[in-house]
């Protein structure tokens, strides 16, 4: 089958998604070019498929919307010419990326620093409460680690 294309089975497997996103993708006109079928009616991925489609499971990894990729798709489809939009959806999630990073990057330090001190807190033999000891970041300082890890061990 690899001259004539891929099955479904083999795009799953090639990719990581199931078949049944695989057929929900399709449904939903994620894909970047119409699914050949054969004689016998069954789906066949060409390799450009495969490509587009690791490409969406990165871009759903990085949380971009099902309807930001079906938009990017339908741009894909209908060809040259609409660069400039293409651009600027993928610009857009550029910067959610970018926020996201800012907001992990201070959850890791809340994170480190708690490590630090519950590390620092064992070596020294467990006496009091680490959570106590290290300052927590006052309310306005919070940047998105989210509210169940403020003040709970």
């Amino acid at each position: 089958m690899a001259d004539s294309g891929l099955s479904i089975g083999q795009v799953a497997q090639r990719t990581g998604l199931s078949v049944h996103t695989l057929r929900l993708y399709e449904r939903e006109g994620l894909l970047a070019s119409e699914v050949r079928r054969d004689g016998s009616g069954r789906r066949v991925y060409s390799a450009w498929d495969v490509e587009w489609l690791v490409n969406c499971v990165k871009f759903r990894a990085s949380g971009m919307p099902l309807s930001t990729i079906g938009q990017l798709a339908q741009l894909v489809r209908e060809g040259s010419g609409n660069e400039a939009e293409r651009l600027e959806l993928l610009r857009d999630h550029r910067r959610h990326i970018i926020e996201r990073l800012k907001q992990l990057r201070d959850c890791l330090e809340l994170i480190d620093g708690k490590v630090a001190s519950y590390e620092q807190h064992l070596s020294a033999g467990g006496s009091g409460d680490p959570w106590q000891q290290q300052p927590r970041p006052a309310p306005e300082e919070h940047t998105g680690c989210g509210p169940s890890l403020v003040g709970r061990t």
